[in-house]
């Protein structure tokens, strides 16, 4: 299995399970099946609204006593409405009641958009708060002290553009030590990759196999579903491999991890899997020739000009 090193020697797998949409008994059971399988990078969210049952899985799991808290990776990620002075170290305690952990390795910043307190989803423009109201950098500064009072032991962001890393890095103490984004064949994001490889900010890509079972009302109109690129398709034949593992096994040669998400165990093994294919120079050129910069996630949920949330992802 390929990792991902961190500053401090801290390693994660590059693949990991996906627990977003995943709730109740169903992602209890996939947690154990992707521990079971070999799985050791975990990921979650507050918004998710599965920390309880997956904390529930990781204390039945290790109080088996062959897997250990140590041996894996799990990350969980701040809501849009705790961004506030005081809110930050909260929201985290709370996650970590709720895994029944005493501490993370990884925390990130679920979004660059503040709303106000107690909001899940905004409704109106007053459920927001401004990038003035609450700056991220005040937000990151709270992300620091969480790093440096050891309730999580890395920090970072998802969903940032370079040009928002750029002011975050400028103002912060700590760097981000991860970006989590939308990544795939479709949606390559070299610019962004080369800027976090530059600056050693590492990179895990989230719905890598095009998130086909997000809500309709996420969805575009006859948007590409990648299990039917021609290309990858051949190229899953030519490895005797299937298209989702092709597609994972892409992005840890770029040297991203990947957290595709399932619930059905056959899926789960099969996606771990992909740490076993190779991909070719030719097969990774081919891939290139995919890209058209197509977003499953367009973040246009969460703009809201009036507030100075224009552009999520400043393109």
């Amino acid at each position: 299995m390929k990792t991902l090193k961190f500053s401090n020697g801290d390693t994660m797998h590059a693949i990991g399970l996906g627990t977003w949409k995943s709730t109740g008994g169903d992602v209890k059971q996939a947690v154990k099946d992707a521990l079971q399988a070999g799985y050791r990078h975990i990921d979650t969210a507050a918004a998710y609204g599965n920390e309880d049952v997956i904390g529930e899985a990781l204390a039945e799991v290790f109080a088996e006593g062959e897997i250990f808290r140590e041996d894996v990776f799990i990350t969980s990620k701040l809501w849009n409405d705790s961004h506030a002075e005081g809110q930050v170290i909260p929201a985290l305690e709370e996650s970590l009641k709720k895994l029944k952990l005493d501490y993370l390795d990884l925390y990130l910043i679920h979004w660059p958009v503040a709303f106000r307190n107690g909001v899940d989803s905004p409704k109106k423009p007053e459920d927001y708060l401004t990038p003035e109201e609450a700056p991220i950098i005040e937000t990151w500064k709270q992300m620091e002290k969480a790093k440096n009072d050891g309730l999580t032991r890395h920090i970072g962001v998802s969903n940032f553009s370079e040009k928002k890393l750029k002011d975050l890095i400028s103002k912060a103490t700590i760097k981000p030590e991860m970006n989590q984004v939308e990544l795939h064949p479709l949606l390559q994001q070299d610019s962004l990759l080369a800027y976090c490889k530059s600056e050693n900010i590492n990179v895990t890509a989230y719905s890598p196999l095009g998130s086909g079972d997000r809500s309709d009302s996420m969805k575009a109109e006859d948007e590409p579903n990648m299990m039917d690129i021609e290309t990858l398709k051949e190229i899953a034949r030519d490895r005797s491999a299937i298209v989702p593992q092709i597609l994972i096994a892409w992005h840890n040669h770029r040297g991203c991890a990947a957290i595709p998400k399932s619930t059905t165990k056959d899926h789960i093994i099969a996606n771990f899997k992909s740490a076993d294919v190779s991909l070719t120079d030719s097969d990774m050129k081919k891939i290139a020739k995919l890209d058209r910069h197509f977003r499953y996630i367009t973040g246009k949920f969460f703009e809201e000009p009036s507030k100075g949330y224009e552009n999520i992802y400043d393109e």
